[in-house]
């Protein structure tokens, strides 16, 4: 019970950093599949 707790909580914290670090360095989708014609706000 106690490795299956912790596989969540790693999985939790690697989903949070990975969105956080790749939206800080622009791999976020709307960045690399929008061309130079589309405004993102």
């Amino acid at each position: 019970m106690k490795a299956m707790l912790t596989g969540f909580v790693a999985i939790i914290v690697i989903g949070v950093a990975a969105y956080y670090g790749l939206h800080e360095i622009g791999f976020s989708s709307a960045e690399v599949y929008s061309g130079p014609n589309v405004r993102l706000d």
